[in-house]
């Protein structure tokens, strides 16, 4: 079978073919193995890509769009007076690959293409790329591959390379547009994402652009006007100007990561620049910590250490700079390994993603628990200045020995492998079958919590567990996040709750009386939505699933104290996708307080308290559970839910 893998990245596409047989080779594609992503409107309506674009553009830089993925977001570009819908523009680039490609077949087309994407991107923007994958005529059969999944099967391909069941992999990809970090582990079926993150305001542009203002500084006082031109031109000349400055600025830039120092060559009346490696790691340092301190705090997500870890591999062609191998080994004193082409590992690792062992959840995690990764990543902010920290001696990593990913963090179910598309619908829909909702991530602000917890009270350990329950395409993407807690402080807990035995549906006394008339309908024990089941260990949980379509679920703690705690961290999770509400409550001799967010299109939550008690009430209405399509959650609370009301 023929596969053709793309990596259509911020600056520079590349593709990757198995053909007949013979290992994966790069496909050149106008004489080069990277492909410029770069688009160009026409006068007359067409679409220039790669390399004719970068030259077409120094006859209109205002046509000329370098970055078409970056903008991923905005729907539609406009070049000179041409707008140009991003699919279109991603579709344009896409078609070049896909014409050489069936070029060097002879006419024919791959059975099968393989299209990466960042692991934070959503479904939003994954059915984007689909859709101008398909746009471009790269056929039906296309699966997506997460960059990172995609990192670690190439360094695993690697002879002397291992990375056996049980093991981790750190993937440090530092691309044009973004940095985004991932701790893949290896299970006997595949790859699994443990954890992610990353900073959508640093790349290879960012560092373009502090070397650019750093050359302004020595030569702007010579002509300041002249200066302003060429950073914000106002006619041709001064757009092609710009153009040609800002390519030689990128030149310099990939030279300093060969040699100390170049030269920036600059316009008239200005002088050139000459420009160090000391000089752009002074730039660009406070940038590269921050990428640092985001993969240790990653790392640190997963609950293991740099040094557990089989390696960390640094991919795109902005982790060449010197700087970021330096920083890795200094903070985290682990070197970190570079294999062949940073930028074309993602690409030619995607051949070796294994096919089988696979469910929707993996591959859609993602779009799944990207709040949840902002909630628990804290990144300091971009700053003007920093000090550096000082330098410590680097140390190799350790050997990795066999061992299994901790208990905390193991994800349940298949691990990730390349997602098939299916048939475009004309405006994606709910998934069918929600994903399964992945296992417990560790909330960084809280301490770890003690093996047996609940079993010592002398201790006050806590667990915060993040389940995500739902994901959307394109329409409505609803994010629930469930918070258990455990603790073995008892404060806070009145008389009446201190009864922990449960019945038969899994209400002990306390739950019950809150439930009331809910306990009335279809509930069960444990944590249950759409048929994924999820252990809380340290909390007591009921599920129930009234008539009215919604999902209602009871937790019990050991101390009051920790429902609002929790309440808190859950809706910190959904602040980026709604505003929140909140109120007070009160009914059949209680009260209480409660918040709910309303995520549109019939996905909303809403958590509540009660007030003397340690029992946390959530209500969820998910887009694909039959008969809430209104999301109307806060009314549905207070009509059927509340004490007192009539379920």
């Amino acid at each position: 079978m023929n596969v053709l893998s793309v990596d259509l990245g911020t600056s520079n596409t590349v593709a990757v073919l198995c053909a007949h047989g013979r290992p994966p080779r790069v496909v050149d594609v106008d004489g080069a193995s990277m492909m410029p992503s770069a688009v160009f409107a026409g006068e007359d309506g067409g679409l220039v890509v790669g390399r004719d674009a970068e030259r077409r553009a120094r006859l209109d830089p205002s046509r000329f769009e370098p970055n078409p993925k970056r903008r991923v977001d905005e729907g539609t570009l406009l070049l000179g007076d041409t707008v140009i819908p991003v699919t279109d523009a991603l579709a344009g680039v896409l078609r070049r690959v896909a014409d050489e490609t069936s070029r060097q077949l002879a006419g024919k087309k791959p059975d099968e293409v393989r299209l990466t994407h960042p692991a934070q991107w959503g479904p939003v923007r994954r059915n984007v790329l689909l859709s101008a994958a398909r746009q471009a005529g790269m056929g039906s059969n296309l699966v997506l591959v997460p960059e990172p999944v995609a990192a670690a099967a190439h360094f695993a391909s690697f002879p002397g390379q291992t990375l056996g069941s049980g093991q981790a992999l750190a993937v440090y990809d530092l691309g044009a547009g973004t940095f985004d970090v991932a701790i893949v582990g290896a299970t006997q079926n595949g790859f699994v994402v443990l954890a992610e993150a990353g900073l959508p305001d640093l790349g290879g542009l960012d560092v373009d652009q502090a070397l650019l203002e750093h050359v302004g500084r020595q030569v702007s006082h010579r002509d300041p006007v002249g200066w302003q031109r060429l950073l914000r031109p106002e006619s041709t000349a001064d757009r092609r100007a710009q153009r040609a400055l800002r390519e030689d600025v990128k030149a310099a830039k990939e030279a300093l990561s060969r040699h100390p120092q170049t030269e920036v060559p600059l316009p008239e009346p200005f002088n050139d620049v000459l420009v160090t490696r000391v000089e752009l790691e002074a730039l660009i340092r406070p940038g590269m910590l921050r990428s640092v301190e985001l993969l240790a705090a990653t790392i640190r997500s997963t609950g293991m250490t740099p040094d557990r870890l089989v390696g960390i591999y640094l991919v795109g062609g902005s982790s060449r700079i010197p700087l970021v191998a330096t920083l890795i080994a200094e903070q985290l004193r682990v070197v970190p390994t570079s294999l062949d082409q940073p930028e074309t590992a993602v690409a030619l690792g995607a051949h070796h993603v294994p096919q089988e062992g696979i469910t929707m959840r993996t591959g859609d995690m993602s779009g799944a628990i990207d709040a949840v990764r902002r909630a628990r990543t804290t990144v300091p902010p971009r700053t003007g200045g920093f000090t550096a920290q000082p330098s410590q001696t680097a140390q190799p990593a350790q050997a990795p020995t066999p061992q299994t990913f901790p208990s905390t963090q193991r994800v349940q179910g298949p691990p990730s492998r390349p997602i098939p598309a299916q048939a475009p619908p004309s405006v994606p829909t709910p998934a069918q079958n929600p994903p399964s909702m992945p296992t417990p991530v560790q909330h960084q602000p809280l301490p770890v919590p003690h093996q047996n917890a609940g079993q010592n009270p002398g201790q006050n350990s806590n667990k915060v567990w993040y389940i995500a329950t739902a994901v959307v395409a394109v329409v409505v993407i609803g994010i629930v996040s469930i918070i258990i807690a455990t603790s073995g402080s008892s404060g806070g807990v009145t008389a009446d709750c201190t009864d922990k035995t449960t019945d038969a549906q899994g209400f002990t006394p306390c739950m019950r009386e809150v439930a009331g008339q809910v306990a009335n309908d279809d509930c069960a024990a444990g944590m249950k939505i759409n048929g994924s089941e999820q252990a809380t260990p340290g909390a007591i949980a009921v599920t129930c699933k009234p008539s009215g379509g919604y999902y209602v679920l009871y937790h019990q703690f050991t101390s009051e104290d920790l429902v609002q705690q929790n309440i808190d961290a859950a809706f910190a999770v959904v602040a980026g996708k709604s505003s929140a509400q909140n109120g007070n409550w009160d009914g059949g001799g209680k009260s209480g307080k409660y918040q709910v967010a309303d995520l549109g299109s019939g996905t909303a939550l809403l958590m509540f308290t009660v007030s003397g008690t340690p029992i946390m009430g959530t209500v969820m209405a998910l887009p694909s559970t039959s008969g809430s399509g209104d999301g109307d959650v806060l009314g549905y609370f207070n009509d059927h839910v509340k004490p007192g009301s009539t379920a």
